[in-house]
């Protein structure tokens, strides 16, 4: 009731509004990003599952990585069935000559059908940058979308520091809309490059544009995240009428990064009412948002709204108790809309009522009694640095054991680990470039009971580091034993000192990521011993990958 009733108070808001991806772009120029040619087609097969319109692959020319991508695409290799893919170029240059200029040679190369070029449209930029004349700027954007119309592309323009140049002097950033507009751009996106205006400059200025030009044209949006308001911004630009808008999954994106469309696709739709993907593909932005993380390599970030693991995360007893009544009471929107899940943290905080929901949530039954010494373990393991709110799968083997669950795959007997250090033996540089040359090798030998019959196995391996090596070790023991554990991979390994205060004595806690290549989970370890720690969230993580 409240989308629809927004929509009557609200009828400039457009009835749908498309969605551009530029994650493979502009996306790409985030801090510790580096995409193969692999990891770009891989990303694009996911963005056209999600049901985005346009995937912005590259910038041909650029670089070779992109010039693969788009041959790759045209020899049929990315099969698309929602999206478009757009090949990102600019203008000519200044006092260029428009058929020789090897950007939009490069542009027509891509064999796109539509092309996204960036041009200037702050006057200081032109003058500045370019060191030209104003004139000469206006031509340049007349000039190249002439071009690629006439080569039979669809043009989108980005006017590169929109906001920027209209508040300086909009009779230019008129001007070169307008040359845009008369050669047949088909979108003209308003720019806001430096992330520096606010909401409502954005949805005044975007406004008066959209009064202009709006009925002959697409108006679009791209914004930048440097005061935080990359989402925020985009949306000021839909309520002022605009029907295309530019962002990048996870909010990826030089600097502080793009329009975050895991946030505004949701925004938009659950919200506003505002068609943006095909119906039925909204709950797939979770596991998109995920997967995109996972081929950039990027840790998840666990707090983004709408698809972070903490989204829809519940810890204080207060909630848990309501929500077990009526899950909408501290939840804005069903999680299943976005593909999420509603989740119920554990800690020392916790209350018996949220103890049981956990169990119910993993299928575990348990007694009044049991719960009461789950919640009494729970509380003494807490206290003692442990921390199961981030390791939801240590937690559920906790709560097993409660139950009176045992570990039917193995029980240690004894691990032994040496670390042998041979000051002198030098290892090559290439392999050490710090260039300490001390020889290092790490050996672990673990003995078990393995299976019902508790049959003993030992076995001794050598590793990168004690973790490494005890992994070896194990995996040698009981591979035979256990196949399923040759699709099990250590994805992070986190260690954090607990009381600094006693130096090298201080108690550690070992957070192991662990994943099969479906499923993630998370396991810890605390001990005085980091290696002991280690054990025990290592230990944790096979067993319950077995039970898995």
């Amino acid at each position: 009731m409240e989308i629809s009733r927004a929509a009557e108070y609200n009828p400039v808001w457009p009835a749908a509004v498309d969605i551009f991806d530029t994650t493979l772009r502009d996306g790409s120029q985030f801090e510790g990003i580096a995409l193969t040619t692999d990891d770009k087609l891989r990303i694009a097969e996911q963005l056209d599952y999600l049901g985005v319109h346009y995937i912005e692959g590259g910038w041909p020319g650029s670089n070779p990585r992109d010039d693969a991508f788009f041959a790759r695409a045209a020899s049929g290799e990315l099969q698309l069935e929602t999206a478009q893919l757009v090949a990102f170029g600019s203008t000519r240059r200044p006092m260029g000559k428009i058929d020789e200029d090897q950007t939009l040679r490069n542009l027509i190369a891509a064999q796109t059908e539509i092309c996204c070029i960036v041009a200037k449209s702050w006057d200081y930029h032109v003058l500045e940058a370019l060191r030209t004349t104003l004139d000469e700027g206006v031509a340049m954007v007349a000039d190249s979308v002439n071009y690629l119309t006439n080569q039979g592309k669809r043009v989108f323009v980005d006017f590169e520091h929109f906001f920027d140049g209209y508040k300086r002097n909009s009779e230019f950033s008129f001007r070169v809309l307008e040359a845009a507009a008369l050669n047949g751009a088909e979108v003209l996106v308003l720019c806001d490059t430096n992330g520096g205006s606010l909401p409502h400059e954005v949805e005044g200025i975007t406004r008066t544009v959209v009064e202009a030009f709006g009925s002959d044209l697409t108006i679009g949006m791209h914004t930048q995240n440097d005061t935080g308001c990359a989402v925020a911004n985009a949306m000021a630009g839909v309520r002022a009428g605009t029907k295309h808008v530019q962002g990048t999954i996870n909010g990826y994106g030089e600097r502080t990064g793009n329009c975050d469309l895991t946030t505004f696709v949701p925004n938009l739709t659950l919200k506003m009412g505002i068609e943006t993907l095909p119906t039925g593909s909204m709950n797939r932005i979770t596991s998109v948002s995920r997967h995109v993380a996972e081929i950039v390599n990027l840790p998840p970030n666990d707090a983004l709204p709408y698809v972070g693991k903490s989204a829809f995360a519940h810890k204080a007893g207060l909630h848990t108790s309501a929500i077990a009544r009526a899950p909408d009471a501290y939840e804005h929107v069903d999680p299943a809309a976005v593909g999420n899940g509603t989740r119920f943290l554990v800690s020392d905080l916790s209350g018996r009522s949220t103890i049981e929901l956990k169990a119910k949530q993993m299928g575990i039954e348990m007694a009044a009694p049991e719960l009461a010494e789950a919640l009494a373990k729970l509380k003494d393991l807490e206290n003692s640095g442990y921390h199961f709110e981030a390791a939801d799968a240590s937690l559920e083997l906790l709560l097993r054991r409660a139950s009176g669950w045992r570990n039917p795959h193995f029980e240690l007997e004894s691990f032994r680990v040496m670390v042998d250090h041979r000051p002198g033996e030098k290892m090559a540089l290439e392999v050490n470039p710090l260039g300490h040359f001390d020889g290092v090798e790490t050996e672990a030998t673990v003995k078990l009971f393995v299976g019902e019959e508790r049959r003993r196995v030992l076995a001794t391996a050598e590793g990168h580091g004690p973790v490494n090596a005890l992994d070896a070790a194990f995996r040698s023991a009981v591979g035979r034993e256990f196949p399923a554990l040759d699709s099990v991979r250590l994805t992070d390994y986190k260690v954090r000192i607990l009381d600094s205060a006693s130096g090298t004595g201080a108690v550690t806690r070992v957070l192991i990521d662990a994943t099969n290549g479906r499923d993630r989970w998370t396991t810890i370890g605390v001990s005085e011993n980091i290696i002991e720690a280690s054990w025990q969230a290592l230990a944790d993580s096979i067993i319950y990958a077995l039970e898995k």
